[in-house]
């Protein structure tokens, strides 16, 4: 089997499977190593495996969308977090920043050195 059919077989498999490359290598016959060797060397392949992850993309975002329709309170709060973050839906960590870590360090050591 020429390269060229050994990338459509992949890629075959690659979008039956959602994107998962171990899947799509496995049910085409080639390793790991050869996908990203493709992917590197061969920029129209490339576009087409991005294309796949695109597509998979689109499916899971429709997924996310049914689910905030059905009122999945989760759902809702992921993506706020993730597409609301301009509106403040996001979380914040604080920090103490009033003291370094050095100067913490130097008010832990002795006055004088004996």
């Amino acid at each position: 089997m020429k390269k060229k059919q050994r990338q459509e077989l992949f890629l075959k498999h690659f979008r039956e499977s959602h994107g998962i490359v171990s899947y799509a290598c496995q049910k085409s016959g080639i390793t790991r190593s050869c996908y990203y060797k493709w992917r590197e060397l061969d920029q129209k392949f490339k576009e087409k495996a991005e294309e796949v992850e695109e597509e998979t993309i689109d499916v899971v975002e429709s997924k996310l969308l049914t689910a905030i329709n059905n009122d999945d309170l989760t759902a809702i709060i992921f993506y706020l977090k993730t597409k609301g973050k301009k509106r403040g839906y996001v979380e914040k960590v604080e920090n103490d920043v009033n003291i370094s870590p050095f100067e913490s360090l130097m008010k832990e050591l002795p006055d004088k050195i004996e």
